[in-house]
């Protein structure tokens, strides 16, 4: 027997199903109005359906170590020696994942298994081949006695035996010849030919003055003992050996300056004048014969820096100075009237080295940091007062940067730069060049030397210096070899001579000719100075 519904429900049900009758009322007629969502039609496929991406594929994660837990998630009391126990068990463990892993691989590791970053190590692919097969080999000769031997050109054998012949000082040892207290930036001879006088410049701003006509001082006898003799030690009678007291060679030091000296130079209308320019952004004339050093250039505010890094004396006009600075900028002074700097703005990068051709100072050749050797003519200036600047007469990118440029009296530019080169452009007859006279091909390189140039942090950088007079017109520059020697070439890339010898600790970077005698002086990042004649 089916219950019976209460008159309630029986209204309930029926307003129900009115309300459903109305809804389905209104959905027709919204149909019929095309108000109502529309299906959409399905469509033929006409090309490839498009696959889902496959997920990206998860990287495992290096385990890092023990991870802590919760000590509440596992019921246990913060003061309970469960919770002091777990502490230590956990600190320990951390201790010992720290020393597995710093715990050193004695077996041979293959790269493509540790490399940590970057795209995977493909050895057939290694950019690094053309960096390790450059790195420097101490005491390996790369010229040397067969070379010389096996020369077929007369003229050039006779050269390479008489630079190989240049003999390491004999008066001291390399490595007790410290003519300044720090590393060496700048090396030069007194123009003097009566007597060998070394100068250098150092990171301190300390000038080392070194006099190598002078003899060790004779070892006084002792009785009862032998001292040495040539440098060797002799044991005394009672079988000990004496100390080393040889006396160190007689060294005069200035502090011209606060900081580098980066470049000097002697005037040459008046030998006893040295010109120093230095990172404390100053330019001063140290006067040999007044005992006095004065200063010819810096910013006029005290606080603005402006590191130079190169002075030329202008051969014809000896009180015009010329000095580069590492913000670009060349400048000259006229030592006559105080006040009269001109500069200009020739790199928008560091100016590491500048010259002056000796013949006609009017060219300026620039090396810098955006990889150009540059060549101006002082003689044609265009832009406004403020703003002026030489013609631009020609220019030569390298690969890498370019750290000096060098001129000869015969129109020849060496450089050294970065891509691990030495090269030499020639510029015939500079002297009838009308002013602005632009160069074309003539800015190629007329001879390329392979010679590894990569000096790292320690070792100054490499530069390439002529002779100024060489004795036999033949020119030829002096350059620092990695390997620890010092390498001679002519003007055509031709190696003359490469100079060692034991004492030699390290890298003779700083070179230097003097001007007219075939001495070479170089320096180290000891302080320590090499000298053959």
């Amino acid at each position: 027997m089916t219950p019976e519904i209460s008159d309630y429900e029986q209204q309930r049900q029926a307003n129900i199903a009115q309300r459903d009758k109305l809804l389905k009322q209104l959905a027709l007629d919204a149909g019929k109005a095309g108000l109502g969502p529309q299906k959409p039609k399905p469509t033929a496929k006409t090309g490839p359906s498009h696959k889902r991406k496959a997920p990206a594929k998860r990287v495992r994660e290096e385990d890092a170590g023990p991870r802590r837990t919760s000590s509440r998630l596992l019921g246990l009391t913060a003061d309970s020696e469960v919770a002091k126990r777990k502490a230590e068990d956990e600190y320990v463990a951390v201790q010992e994942a720290a020393r597995v892993k710093r715990q050193r691989q004695s077996g041979p590791l293959d790269l493509s298994d540790v490399v940590v970053g970057g795209k995977e190590w493909d050895k057939s692919e290694n950019f690094l081949v053309d960096v390790v097969s450059r790195g420097a080999k101490p005491y390996e000769r790369t010229f040397g006695e067969t070379e010389i031997r096996e020369t077929s050109n007369k003229e050039l054998k006779a050269l390479r035996e008489q630079m190989s012949g240049l003999e390491l000082y004999e008066g001291y040892q390399p490595n007790r010849i410290k003519i300044t207290p720090e590393r060496i930036y700048s090396m030069g001879f007194h123009p003097t030919i009566e007597k060998p006088l070394v100068f250098a410049g150092d990171k301190l701003g300390n000038l080392g003055i070194f006099d190598a006509s002078q003899k060790p001082s004779p070892v006084k006898q002792e009785s009862g003992s032998i001292k040495q003799e040539n440098g060797v030690k002799k044991e005394g009678i009672d079988g000990e050996e004496d100390e080393d007291d040889d006396p160190d060679p007689t060294i005069t030091s200035f502090h011209l300056h606060t900081r580098t000296i980066s470049s000097f130079q002697f005037s040459r209308h008046n030998p006893s004048q040295l010109y120093t320019c230095s990172y404390d952004s100053s330019l001063r004339l140290l006067d040999l014969s007044a005992s006095k050093s004065t200063e010819i250039y810096a910013p006029a505010d005290p606080s603005k820096e402006a590191l130079l890094s190169g002075v030329e004396v202008d051969p014809t006009a000896p009180h015009m100075i010329y000095f580069s600075r590492l913000d670009g900028h060349v400048g000259r002074t006229d030592t006559r009237t105080p006040n009269t700097t001109e500069l200009f703005q020739l790199s928008e990068k560091k100016i590491g080295g500048f010259s002056l051709h000796p013949g006609n100072p009017h060219f300026i050749a620039t090396a810098s940091l955006d990889r150009y050797l540059r060549i101006w003519d002082l003689r044609k200036l265009s832009g406004k007062r403020d703003m002026q600047l030489p013609a631009l007469i020609g220019e030569h990118e390298s690969r890498l940067s370019v750290s000096h440029a060098a001129f000869n009296s015969a129109g020849q530019v060496a450089t050294s730069s970065y891509d691990d080169t030495v090269k030499v452009h020639t510029f015939r007859e500079m002297g009838s060049f009308a002013p602005g006279r632009k160069l074309g091909d003539e800015m190629e390189p007329s001879a390329v030397v392979r010679h590894n140039n990569q000096t790292g942090r320690w070792v100054t950088i490499l530069r390439p210096q002529w002779q100024l007079h060489p004795p036999d017109s033949v020119h030829r520059f002096v350059i620092g070899n990695m390997n620890r020697f010092v390498d001679i070439y002519n003007a055509k890339g031709d190696p003359l001579a490469q100079l060692g010898g034991e004492g030699i600790t390290a890298v003779p970077a700083v070179t230097q000719f003097h001007p007219s005698e075939q001495w070479v002086a170089a320096g180290t990042a000891s302080g320590k100075l090499c000298l053959w004649m």
